[in-house]
C-alpha cells in the first residue's frame, strides 16, 4: 500500500478541497456548514463518489438514527396525522408533504383496508377522473 505521502500527491485536487471542506464541516459542526457541505460534494464530486459516501455514512449509524436520516433527506413526511373534523384537509395537508414512495405506500394501504363497497366507490371515482399527462 502506497504511503501517506504518496497517496496525497495521486489525490485529485477536487478530492483534497473536499477533505478540507468535511474538517471545516467538522469544526463548526453547523446546519449551515453541513448544508454547504452538500453543495460543493455536488460540485467537487462524482454521483458514484457521493452515493458512496451516503451509503458509509449512513452505514456507520445506529439502525434508527440511520432511518431517521435517511427519512429527513428524502424529504419524507413521516405517518400521517389523525384526520379530524372529516379529515380531507389534512390528508391533503399531509400529501403535499409525503414522498413519492409514501404515497404509493399509504394510498395502497388504505385502498386495501376499505369495504368492498367503498372500493368500488372509489374505483369509479378515479375512473372518471381525467389525469395529466
Amino acid at each position: 500500500m502506497p504511503n501517506r505521502s504518496s497517496l496525497s500527491k495521486l489525490m485529485k485536487p477536487s478530492h483534497k478541497r473536499m477533505s478540507r471542506m468535511l474538517g471545516y464541516c467538522l469544526t463548526l459542526g453547523t446546519t449551515d456548514a453541513w448544508f454547504a457541505l452538500s453543495a460543493v460534494a455536488e460540485a467537487r464530486m462524482t454521483l458514484k463518489e457521493r452515493a458512496g459516501l451516503a451509503f458509509a455514512s449512513l452505514k456507520s449509524l445506529d439502525p434508527e438514527i440511520r432511518e431517521q436520516t435517511a427519512a429527513a433527506a428524502l424529504g419524507a413526511a413521516g405517518s400521517p396525522m389523525p384526520a379530524f373534523l372529516g379529515g380531507m384537509e389534512d390528508a391533503r395537508f399531509w400529501a403535499s408533504l409525503a414522498s413519492n414512495s409514501e404515497l404509493k405506500a399509504y394510498a395502497l394501504a388504505a385502498f386495501e383496508a376499505l369495504p368492498a363497497q367503498d372500493q368500488n366507490a372509489f374505483f369509479r371515482h378515479i375512473s372518471e377522473m381525467e389525469i395529466p399527462a
